[in-house]
């Protein structure tokens, strides 16, 4: 891998840390249903009409667009509006890695290795730390939201797992086509026309930019990117990154809208971290001690 590859994957973890940040600034212009549907019509056009369909039955590309674009973000955005930081929202949101590894066992039947175990448990202990730190900026209904959100990403990775190597550009641009008219719908039948059309009438820069960033930067550029660096690299090489993704939101949040995080909540973030690298790393670097001591007995 060279530096070029590496500084492309850091730079797509840090478009995709920050983007919490500006899904906090999305969702103070608009109602947070309304605002992710904004984000995947403007995902999906214009660019729906110049990339060719993925090989992929449209059974897997409606399952994908309905599981990951209407019921994750949903419970995303909204969890994020009633009560949970960027910086948190970014950490919290990778739990869909644990319910992913506990899915494929109940489905697939893979079992587990015993550090990835130990790794749930220990991000299992800082989420329990981080929720005895409720405060008026984070809220009970907040935290279980975003970790729904997590368990919805983590189903439909067991929809990705069917599709293969495909590229992933193209399939987030058609699954992309699948969420803005259901969620139009829920966000008119909960959010109400007058909501919608207030926000509307008062769009400025800001709320425009929003829009802008997540649908272009964070899912066209992003995913486009990561897309292609799997294909170079192998998934293997490529999904350790995403681990910067919460180091990126909780940094950016601090520095932009001014979190804060207490001790709690840093030894809190510090466990969970300590997780995602056992979870994700664990099984590599026991292969690694293992594999010098096997070769020399």
């Amino acid at each position: 891998m060279g530096l070029i590859d590496i500084a492309l994957l850091v730079l797509v973890a840090a478009v995709w840390g920050f983007n919490f940040v500006i899904i906090k600034i999305g969702i103070a212009n608009f109602p947070p249903i309304l605002f992710s549907a904004l984000r995947f019509l403007f995902a999906a056009v214009p660019l729906v009409f110049f990339l060719p369909r993925p090989a992929v039955p449209w059974r897997l590309i409606l399952g994908i667009g309905f599981v990951l674009g209407v019921v994750k973000f949903s419970f995303l955005f909204i969890g994020m509006d009633v009560g949970l930081s960027a910086g948190l929202a970014s950490l919290l949101l990778q739990s869909q890695a644990f319910f992913t590894i506990m899915l494929a066992a109940t489905i697939y039947g893979e079992r587990s290795r015993p550090v990835q175990l130990a790794g749930i448990v220990v991000a299992f202990a800082g989420m329990v730390v981080i929720s005895t730190t409720v405060d008026a900026g984070f809220t009970y209904t907040g935290l279980a939201l975003v970790l729904a959100a997590g368990l919805a990403w983590a189903f439909s990775n067991m929809l990705m797992k069917k599709i293969g190597n495909v590229d992933m550009l193209a399939l987030m641009v058609w699954v992309s086509l699948v969420p803005p008219i259901p969620l139009a719908v829920i966000s008119l039948a909960t959010e109400g026309l007058e909501r919608d059309l207030a926000a509307l009438q008062a769009l400025s820069w800001q709320g425009l930019g929003a829009v802008a960033y997540i649908a272009y930067i964070a899912t066209v550029f992003g995913f486009g990117v990561w897309g292609y660096m799997i294909r170079k690299l192998g998934v293997s090489t490529v999904a350790p990154f995403s681990l910067l993704v919460p180091v990126f939101g909780m940094s950016s949040s601090a520095l932009v809208l001014g979190e804060s995080f207490g001790p709690d909540r840093l030894a809190g973030a510090a466990l969970v971290v300590c997780g995602l690298v056992l979870t994700a790393l664990g099984p590599r670097l026991v292969d690694r001690i293992r594999r010098p001591a096997s070769a020399t007995s």
